[in-house]
């Protein structure tokens, strides 16, 4: 699959949209603009990879929409050299949306096909993250911490007690909590046992999965 003209203008469309939405950070509108999406779908979705839609990507998962990669990513104010955790690797398009903002991504995912598949992806594309695991979400990666922000891309009943303690003071924890229907959720650690939460209405993820060994 080639990155041609035309899809360098199908994202230019996606990311004036995106801000026609209400996405104002350059750096995100920039990173929109830059990553292949429809090299992270399966061929038979490449002619609706610059739709502002979610697709399916094997294993019960999908690709977000592309607001939700926008909205998700703008609400963790990263800045370069940006320590960032990212639960749910997927297809590797959030993850590559980070990267391209300048963050040092750190990403685990729990399905072990998509893991795999996305593992060897990322460096072909020329995307270098700092650390890919298969593993628990819910656990985080208390070696690699603390992280200037988390970004969870499942929902999520309630928001992981391990995560929360992986955060810098303040950091940023991006996280849709619900069970069928999620609340776009942001904490900000304030010190060692405080946290500020603001809440941004309704989105739909896939389940976080826990209890991966």
């Amino acid at each position: 699959m080639k990155d041609t003209a035309k899809h360098q203008g199908l994202r230019n469309q996606l990311a004036k949209l995106l801000e026609s939405k209400g996405i104002t950070d350059k750096n995100v509108l920039n990173a929109i603009g830059k990553i292949p999406r429809h090299l992270f779908l399966n061929s038979s979705f490449e002619d609706y990879a610059y739709q502002d839609k979610a697709f399916p990507i094997g294993s019960g998962q999908t690709i977000s929409q592309p607001y939700t990669v926008a909205f998700q990513s703008q609400l963790l104010e990263v800045k370069k050299g940006h320590k960032v955790l990212e639960i749910g690797t997927g297809s590797g398009y959030q993850t590559a949306v980070l990267v391209a903002m300048g963050a040092m991504v750190y990403s685990i995912e729990r399905q072990n096909e998509l893991f795999k598949t996305t593992s060897l992806l990322l460096p072909k594309l020329g995307i270098r993250t700092k650390h890919l695991s298969f593993g628990d979400g819910y656990k985080g990666l208390p070696n690699h911490a603390p992280f200037d922000s988390i970004i969870v891309t499942a929902g999520a009943p309630i928001i992981p007690k391990p995560l929360m303690a992986q955060l810098k003071i303040g950091g940023r924890l991006v996280i849709p909590v619900g069970d069928e229907n999620q609340i776009m959720t942001l904490l900000i650690r304030k010190n060692e046992t405080q946290f500020e939460k603001h809440e941004f209405g309704d989105f739909k993820f896939v389940p976080l999965l826990e209890n991966k060994n």
